[in-house]
């Protein structure tokens, strides 16, 4: 068994799915190592071998004994709120507790530790009688008393002292606690005096999760011995351990057979099951990653008055169980949405890919900075001539009439105006009755300067169809084809609307793309049921337009393909770069349905105007993850503080009045005042209400959010939902 069964092909399609590159044909390399050729360039052809095996895990400094990743394996990750980052989280209350201020402590203990002095001074000199000796006489014998006692002069000093040291300390005790010496204690002394814990404390071992004590129990005992071995002699790294976990989810759920995986593990150790890319990290890490609970950190939750106690300060982690409701990020150009927030989640999403989790698809302009080539398994350059993969224009469908409705959401679907070629359903049927007929003669989609001969409805290629179909008997899509035949000229055809954008893609930059006869590798997302990474650079540089298109084009597919999948275990998921006119009403109902699909988008925006104005509200309570970054207008900020909503909060009024003396001294008391201070004696009045307020007002967000800083609400899966947050992205 070389996966966890999410790798197999799940059916056949009408047109062949790219998959992730194989494992790298290497030639056999001998016991040392060496010369062996790197990423498996230059070996026989018809020769496969195992990659060579690594002397260290990836991504794990050079440890000798695998201590770092022991170390990260051992850390307590808590339960918490849906964001913390729970690596090595300490929980705090619910509730900030009351703290007094410093100075008011101090003085308080020092005022306290006086006052017992001076009580323990006037006892001691008699000044305040001899009545504290009272419980003396009533608990000591009379044969301890006295310089002739029977218990002779030592003893006697022993209980006439040891009775003043209960009576010091009664004292003591009372004024400590009047003057909270336990919280001075607890706030300025104790914090200095404790030691750093220890990461290396070795838990027990039926807690151990270096001893795979799960697999142990199910009577895989010599695969837990070598994987516990692995992961001690250093060779074993965090995604190693996901995607071995994931595997054998697989076992539980009866997907593979207990044999099977067991002698896998025993054959190959940590890098049993491997992702068929063959690789088991990725080349570099920017951000950082916690595999056992899925999060990428983000930053850190500011310490602030605005931001709940129990999240101050700890740091912010998105996964797979808040990317599940989708998230939308709204900031201007140079507020860090793709280097903070987008590069992150594509570099987290494609790790979880390594380890048989998930599905990422990548999509931004080209150049932008999503990540390395070689952390794909498929990169689609269109409009680059030396693209190695295409993009399959009709989703890998076989169906005419599925076909039609995305490539129509993709062409026409931002047409917000009232002229009826911004009907979806309209120019669904017109293509619907061109792709139809054109697949039952070619036994093919057209491609894009067919597609558009079609649509202009130029005589030679509609001919040259009609001929087609009576060859081959085809009457009813003989009618299709009379139909459109029939609409052409009419008032309101959007045939000419939907030629005209097709025409964006009939570029000679495109002309090697889009291509349907098979000359080329095109990538569809119905191979979202496998594992695989994948980037789409789109070109912006003079073809803005077409690449607003293709985006919708890609959000159209995805949220398509996810609803039809055969494995959902595996997490999905769609990162746009910017989805300027990219959300259109159907885009908005299909984000909806995401979550039952196990899969999720991350969009962003430079502003919400980039959305039509009927649709920022549809979106924004589409999505469960909602992120504001500095910079906003008031404007977005608007619609951003209508979607938070209002809490009750305590509201204080203070009223300060100034006090009038009626007397002599009272006048030259305040006026003596008034010159020291410079102020006139005031009398200070609070009142405390409860209001209702807006969580973050527009203003707020507008200029109240610091640079790097972002406000971000959040919603898991389960339900469970976070107040905005203030974060800073660069913590």
């Amino acid at each position: 068994m070389d996966s966890d069964g999410t790798q197999e092909a799940r059916g056949t399609h009408a047109n062949p799915v790219p998959r992730p590159a194989g494992p790298p044909e290497v030639p056999a390399v001998p016991p040392d190592g060496h010369n062996a050729p790197p990423n498996g360039h230059g070996a026989p052809p018809g020769v496969s071998a195992v990659p060579p095996r690594p002397t260290r895990a990836p991504g794990v400094p050079p440890m000798p004994d695998g201590s770092s990743f022991l170390t990260w394996l051992r850390t307590p990750r808590p339960e918490a709120p849906p964001g913390v980052w729970r690596f090595g989280h300490r929980p705090r209350p619910a509730e900030q507790p009351e703290e007094i201020p410093t100075r008011q402590l101090l003085s308080g203990a020092l005022i306290a530790f006086l006052v017992g002095w001076l009580i323990w001074s006037l006892l001691q000199n008699g000044y305040l009688g001899n009545w504290w000796w009272v419980p003396f006489d009533l608990i000591v014998p009379d044969a301890w008393r006295g310089a002739d006692s029977g218990i002779g002069e030592t003893g006697t000093f022993i209980v006439y002292r040891g009775y003043e040291l209960l009576v010091a300390l009664a004292i003591m005790v009372g004024v400590s606690r009047l003057g909270r010496w336990g919280e001075v204690w607890r706030r300025f002394v104790a914090p200095r005096l404790r030691r750093p814990e220890s990461q290396e404390a070795q838990p027990a071992a039926q807690d151990d999760p270096a001893q795979w004590n799960e697999l142990r129990a199910a009577g895989a005992v010599d695969a837990a011995e070598r994987l516990a071995a692995e992961a001690r002699s250093g060779l074993m790294g965090d995604v190693d351990h996901a995607r071995i976990l994931r595997a054998w989810q697989g076992v539980r759920t009866g997907r593979h057979s207990l044999a099977t995986f067991s002698s896998t593990v025993l054959r190959d150790g940590a890098a049993a099951c491997l992702h068929p890319s063959g690789e088991r990290d990725l080349p570099v890490r920017l951000a950082r990653h916690d595999l056992m609970t899925g999060q990428v950190r983000l930053g850190t939750t500011v310490d602030d008055s605005r931001n709940p106690y129990t999240y101050r300060g700890a740091g912010l982690g998105l996964g797979p169980d808040l990317l599940g409701t989708s998230l939308v990020a709204v900031g201007p150009a140079g507020s860090g949405k793709t280097g903070t927030v987008v590069r992150p989640l594509a570099e987290s999403l494609c790790l979880h890919a390594l380890a048989g989790r998930a599905a990422v698809v990548v999509v931004g302009a080209a150049g932008a900075g999503l990540g390395p080539a070689d952390a794909y398994d498929v990169v689609v350059r269109i409009g680059n001539q030396e693209s190695e993969y295409d993009l399959d224009l009709y989703g890998g469908t076989g169906d005419p009439d599925e076909a039609a409705a995305v490539l129509a959401e993709a062409l026409v679907g931002d047409l917000a105006d009232p002229h009826p070629g911004s009907d979806s359903r309209r120019s669904t049927t017109v293509l619907a009755q061109l792709l139809g007929p054109f697949r039952a003669v070619h036994g093919r989609f057209p491609s894009v300067p067919e597609l558009r001969q079609l649509l202009d409805g130029a005589p030679g290629p509609l001919a040259a169809l009609r001929q087609g179909l009576q060859d081959a008997g085809q009457e009813s899509l003989l009618r299709e084809l009379d139909a459109r035949e029939r609409q052409m000229g009419q008032p309101g055809d959007v045939g000419g609307v939907l030629a005209d954008r097709v025409a964006l893609l009939d570029r000679p930059a495109f002309a090697s793309f889009f291509d349907t006869s098979g000359s080329t590798r095109p990538f569809t997302l119905k191979a979202l049921d496998h594992p695989v990474r994948v980037r789409i650079d789109l070109p912006e540089r003079g073809h803005a337009d077409a690449s607003r298109m293709l985006a919708r084009l890609v959000l159209a597919q995805f949220t398509a393909s996810v609803a039809v999948r055969e494995d959902r275990s595996l997490f999905a998921c769609l990162l746009l770069d910017d989805a300027t006119g990219v959300v259109t009403p159907e885009a908005v109902r299909g984000i909806q349905r995401l979550r039952s699909g196990n899969a999720g988008v991350v969009l962003t925006l430079r502003t919400l105007d980039d959305v039509p104005r009927p649709l920022r509200g549809p979106l924004l309570g589409a999505t469960g993850c909602r992120m504001a970054l500095s910079g906003l207008t008031p404007w977005d900020g608007q619609d951003f503080a209508e979607v938070w909503g209002k809490e009750w909060t305590e509201a204080r009024d203070v009223t300060d009045r100034q006090i009038i003396a009626e007397t002599p001294a009272g006048k030259a008391v305040h006026m003596l005042r008034r010159v020291i201070t410079g102020k006139a004696p005031t009398a200070r009045a609070v009142t405390v209400r409860q209001v209702e307020r807006e969580r973050w007002s527009a203003s707020e967000l507008a200029h109240g959010v610091p640079a790097g800083h972002a406000v971000l609400s959040l919603t898991d899966v389960k339900g469970e939902h976070a107040p905005p947050l203030l974060v800073d992205l660069r913590g």
